[in-house]
């Protein structure tokens, strides 16, 4: 009787496992449910920044990737890369290899060395507000952006 048992608590079990958040996302819809937020900003504006041009953060949807862009106001592009992002504990991470990583004009020679292998960008919501984002050698407190 215990086999039966077993075989008619499998489909139980599936369907326990499908309602469960993805581990990686690549896409806009399985982000948001990684991020437990059906309405998860898509654009984030710093706040932290000393000079006067915060760093604008946007996040697409591009070829099967989540694209991310860093832009300097002001400036141009910092960086940008497309991968997946993928939960890493209480944090998001993507993680971008050298391939999938551009740096633009804007980023420094300092981030230019330390972002030269690739990059794990890692995301930390503080409040439903607020996001943090680090990588090597730069971090950055951010709100959700206003459309423009």
């Amino acid at each position: 009787m215990r086999p039966l048992v077993a075989l008619l608590a499998l489909p139980i079990a599936s369907c326990a496992l499908a309602q469960e958040a993805p581990r990686c996302a690549s896409s806009i819809h399985e982000l948001r449910q990684l991020a437990g937020d059906p309405a998860f900003p898509l654009r984030w504006e710093e706040t932290s920044m000393d000079d006067g041009k915060p760093m604008r953060v946007s996040i697409t949807e591009h070829n099967g990737a989540l694209k991310l862009a860093f832009v300097k106001t002001g400036e141009s592009l910092w960086a940008e890369g497309a991968g997946r992002i993928c939960r890493s504990g209480a944090t998001l991470e993507a993680r971008l290899s050298k391939d999938q990583l551009r740096l633009g004009p804007a980023a420094n020679w300092l981030v230019r060395m330390a972002l030269a292998d690739g990059a794990a960008f890692t995301l930390q919501r503080r409040t439903r507000e607020q996001l943090h984002i680090a990588t090597q050698g730069w971090s950055g407190r951010f709100v959700p952006a206003t459309e423009e």
